[in-house]
C-alpha cells in the first residue's frame, strides 16, 4: 500500500510539473462556461443576423432559450472535452517506456500491478474531477439564468456522460499495456469508438453500445427514459472492469 501511495504521489507531481492539470482545468472551465454562454447568446446572434437572413428569404422569429439549450451544448461539447483529455493522457505509459524510468522503479522492488493500479487511479480521478467541475459550472450558470428543473433525468444523463469517460480511460490503460506508443493507444481507443458509432446504425445493437450513453439530449427532453440505457450501462461497466483487470497480467508479461 505504501508503494501504491508513493507512486500515486509521483504521478500527481508529474502531472502538476508538466502543466497537464493546469491546461486541462482551463479547458474544462472554458467548456463549462461555453454551454450557458452559447445558449444565452443565441437570440442575440440570430437578431444580429436577421437582416442578412431576410435577404435570403428567411424570417427570424423571437427565440426563447432555457436551461435545456445549455444542457444540449453540454452534451455536444462532451466529446470535445473527452478527446482533449485522452490526447493529454495517452502517453502516460509510453513516455516511461521511452525514458526507461519504469525499469529503474521496477528494479527497486516496485510491483508491476502497482504501476497499472496507480496510473488507473490517477487518470480516472483526474477525469472525474474535470468532468464534474465542468458540470458544476454549467449547472450553476443555468440555475442563475434559468431553471435546471426543466431538464428531465438530468443526474442520470450526466452520470452516463461521466461513465463514457471512465470507459475511455479504461481503454487507454488497457491499450497502454499493449502498445508501446501513444499513437497505438489513440488508434486502439479510436477504433473502439468508431466501431461503436458504425454499429449504432443498427437499432437492435444501438441499445447495447457504450456510445449510447452519449445521447444525453434524449434523456433531458424526455424522449427516452433511464431504463432504455440499462443494456448499454451494463456492457460499458463490464468493459471497464475487464479492461482494468486484463491490463495487469498483460503488463506483467510486457518487455520494457
Amino acid at each position: 500500500m505504501s508503494n501504491l501511495a508513493a507512486f500515486i504521489r509521483k504521478e500527481v507531481t508529474e502531472h502538476i510539473r508538466s502543466g497537464k492539470i493546469t491546461i486541462l482545468v482551463v479547458i474544462f472551465i472554458i467548456l463549462g462556461i461555453m454551454n450557458p454562454a452559447i445558449a444565452k447568446l443565441t437570440p442575440w446572434l440570430l437578431e444580429t443576423m436577421a437582416d442578412t437572413l431576410a435577404e435570403s428569404g428567411m424570417t427570424v422569429t423571437e427565440v426563447t432559450v432555457s436551461a435545456l439549450d445549455s444542457w444540449v451544448q453540454f452534451f455536444k461539447n462532451l466529446p470535445m472535452g473527452l478527446i482533449a483529455f485522452i490526447l493529454f493522457e495517452s502517453n502516460s505509459f509510453s513516455k516511461e517506456y521511452q525514458s526507461g524510468t519504469l525499469v529503474l522503479s521496477l528494479t527497486k522492488g516496485l510491483k508491476r500491478h502497482t504501476v497499472v493500479t496507480a496510473k488507473a487511479i490517477v487518470i480516472s480521478t483526474l477525469w472525474s474531477a474535470l468532468y464534474w467541475l465542468s458540470f458544476g459550472i454549467t449547472y450553476a450558470y443555468n440555475a442563475y439564468f434559468w431553471d435546471n428543473g426543466i431538464a428531465q433525468s438530468l443526474l442520470f444523463s450526466v452520470v452516463c456522460g461521466w461513465l463514457i469517460g471512465v470507459f475511455a480511460v479504461a481503454l487507454a490503460v488497457f491499450f497502454s499495456t499493449v502498445a508501446k506508443s501513444n499513437t497505438g493507444v489513440l488508434m486502439g481507443i479510436g477504433t473502439i469508438f468508431v466501431l461503436s458509432y458504425i454499429l449504432s446504425v443498427i437499432p437492435k445493437l444501438n441499445e447495447y453500445l457504450p456510445t449510447r450513453l452519449l445521447d444525453g439530449n434524449s434523456l433531458i427532453y424526455g424522449k427516452s427514459s433511464p431504463k432504455d440505457y440499462a443494456a448499454a450501462l451494463i456492457l460499458t461497466l463490464a468493459v471497464i472492469v475487464v479492461s482494468f483487470i486484463a491490463s495487469i497480467p498483460i503488463f506483467n508479461k510486457k518487455q520494457l
